[in-house]
């Protein structure tokens, strides 16, 4: 694990009418309905990391939720604001909501470094103000900030053997967030989003026009095809780390690992048709991926 950091203020009781553990109650029931695939995999973790992780995966999902609201920009922004300074006060010993009186104990525990959550409100702002994207390298910032993020918050309750654990981290954090966005490319387009990079669209002759009238032709499926491939070669880059954790979190993360490589499979199911057809892993897909995992 990496190691201890004394200038984090150490938890604080819970408010009046919570207990401790019904805010990690709390973070558990968002956890389990905004990402079953998630709270499966976190099954396996002993816990103290389950609930940690759950804290974390709480914290992020609200910003998430702030993001698509259907409020006005600068609502959204002083919501995320307001977030933002609810965080700062979890890691000042004054902690009042159960999602971050759950953080503030995991951080007392694991050491949950402040500046990655500090970041991933950074993407979640960009979420509100920026929809375009024109090359990869401004995405790949953008897929930093909103999910490697996440891999840096959960790295230390994973427990990592030392610090080379994180480019890991990081890499797996920028091929689920890929994996999001080819999945959610119809969604995201009703919204007015685009994230695919828009050079890339230009270069395989697919314009943006195309994507807002959910044309799957050639040219998108070649365009997927590259898409799914890069988040291929950053999952197969990623997996290596999973060796870099305390042995009793590695079979949560190549669990976790598995199911978001198989949404990509999923998509070449549907034949690319990510417009009306949304890509998942099945229950089926999944129990047949936690027993092979086993062997591995």
């Amino acid at each position: 694990m990496l190691g201890h950091n004394a200038a984090l203020a150490p938890a604080v009781p819970p408010a009046p009418g919570l207990t401790l553990d019904g805010c990690y109650r709390h973070c558990g029931a968002i956890a389990q309905q905004y990402s079953k695939s998630f709270a499966f995999s976190l099954r396996f973790l002993p816990s103290a990391r389950r609930r940690a992780a759950w804290a974390v995966y709480a914290f992020c999902r609200t910003a998430d939720d702030i993001v698509d609201r259907t409020e006005a920009p600068t609502e959204r922004l002083s919501a995320l604001d307001a977030w933002d300074a609810q965080l700062r006060a979890a890691y000042g010993g004054r902690a009042v909501h159960p999602v971050f009186v759950a953080l503030a104990d995991a951080t007392a525990r694991y050491d949950v470094p402040l500046q990655a959550a500090v970041d991933l409100l950074r993407g979640a702002r960009m979420d509100v103000s920026v929809d375009r994207y024109a090359t990869y390298e401004e995405l790949r910032r953008y897929c930093y900030l909103v999910a490697s993020t996440v891999g840096v918050l959960v790295t230390p309750i994973l427990g990592a053997l030392d610090e080379s654990a994180l480019p890991y981290a990081v890499t797996l954090g920028e091929a689920m967030q890929l994996t999001n966005i080819l999945r959610d490319v119809g969604e995201d387009a009703r919204m007015g989003r685009i994230y695919l990079p828009a050079d890339e669209m230009a270069r395989f002759g697919y314009a943006e026009t195309d994507l807002m009238d959910g044309t799957v032709d050639e040219r998108f499926v070649a365009l997927m095809q590259f898409q799914i491939e890069r988040a291929r070669r950053l999952y197969a880059e990623a997996e290596p780390g999973i060796a870099k954790l305390h042995p009793e979190s590695r079979y949560t993360v190549r669990l976790a690992l598995q199911f978001y490589r198989g949404i990509l499979a999923a998509i070449e199911v549907n034949r690319y048709d990510v417009f009306t057809k949304r890509a998942y892993v099945s229950l089926r897909a999944k129990a047949l991926t936690a027993i092979s995992a086993l062997l591995v």
